[in-house]
């Protein structure tokens, strides 16, 4: 029998975002607005049987994402698993989903947007789950998700 190396560390609580395309674990980070909140431990390009690029992790420590959170991964990882950890057991595994609609996290690309002119808050309702592609609510332009349209989240 083989020992395992373990390249990153084990959580004892919080969250592990696993199976994200490679290069995409400082994108999430972004998407979920995680820049400044503790401990986070970010691994990129392992080797995957399901992901032949590649794939990252994110373990945020101490901190339980919301479904609406993790929902929002979906925009660039669907494939994304998602273990909620307590007391170093996987106490819930998660699915996630494209959300229905996204605010402040989605960037406007028509330059004649209300967004990107007198600075509204970017907000989209879901057209079409294959792309996917997002309808601007100012402007109507259908978009589709595209990673370097992702803003830095705000929390209300």
């Amino acid at each position: 029998m083989t020992e395992r190396t373990y390249k990153v560390y084990s959580i004892t609580n919080g969250t592990v975002i696993d199976h994200i395309p490679t290069p995409l674990a400082l994108k999430v980070v972004r998407i979920l607005g995680l820049g400044q909140e503790g401990i986070l431990t970010i691994g990129m390009g392992f080797t995957s049987k399901r992901l032949p690029g590649g794939k990252d992790i994110v373990k945020i420590e101490n901190r339980v994402l919301s479904r609406s959170e993790t929902d929002m991964i979906a925009l660039i990882a669907p494939e994304a698993t998602i273990n909620i950890i307590k007391d170093g057991a996987v106490l819930e595994k998660r699915r996630i989903s494209l959300p229905e609609g996204v605010t402040g996290i989605l960037r406007c690309p028509n330059p004649n947007c209300a967004t990107q002119q007198l600075g509204a808050r970017p907000d989209f309702r879901l057209v079409d789950p294959v792309g996917p592609v997002y309808r601007c609510r100012f402007c109507e332009r259908a978009t589709k998700v595209d990673a370097d349209l992702l803003m830095h989240a705000t929390r209300d």
